[in-house]
């Protein structure tokens, strides 16, 4: 089935929130506790937050529905003058079915209209089914970064780039 892409609205971030969580706790059960997986989704995914993002211009967030029914989101910013995805989850259901390389794709777009030659994201070290897919989808190790993100918790992350 073909997958629409479509800006993220104000009245979405309900939809958008809960798809985090459901994501986050496939991914990150294994990886992180679970106060930290609370802790970053109340900072990254409360419904305030989501808001200001919306309106901010430096940052693209779109949303992709398969058959009608919400299956990913992304989130993009420019990020010390880099374009990022800093955001990028797919519903557990639907992994596997081309929504990541939808969503990828349309981030590509994006930093190529903004001028941008290359695009990053962050990883979580131990999340070796989304490194596998970023690898698949043209991202290379760049880098390794350990960010304190406060409350105790740490992101222990590889820097992945795509030349595009």
């Amino acid at each position: 089935m073909p997958v629409d892409i479509r800006p993220i609205a104000p009245d979405d971030v309900f939809a958008i929130a809960s798809l985090a969580r459901t994501t986050w706790l496939d991914a990150y059960a294994e990886i992180i506790s679970p106060e930290q997986i609370d802790y970053m989704l109340a900072q990254r995914y409360g419904h305030a937050r989501l808001r200001a993002d919306i309106e901010d211009p430096q940052k693209w967030l779109h949303q992709a529905h398969v058959g009608g029914i919400l299956a990913g989101f992304a989130a993009c910013e420019i990020y010390k003058g880099e374009f990022k995805i800093d955001k990028l989850y797919i519903h557990p259901a639907m992994q596997r079915k081309g929504v990541g390389a939808a969503l990828i794709e349309h981030a590509a777009a994006i930093a190529r209209e903004q001028g941008f030659a290359a695009m990053i994201l962050a990883v979580n070290k131990q999340n070796e089914q989304a490194i596998r897919a970023y690898t698949q989808y043209g991202f290379r190790v760049r880098d390794k970064t350990v960010t304190d993100i406060g409350g105790g918790f740490v992101m222990d992350d590889y820097v992945m780039e795509k030349a595009l």
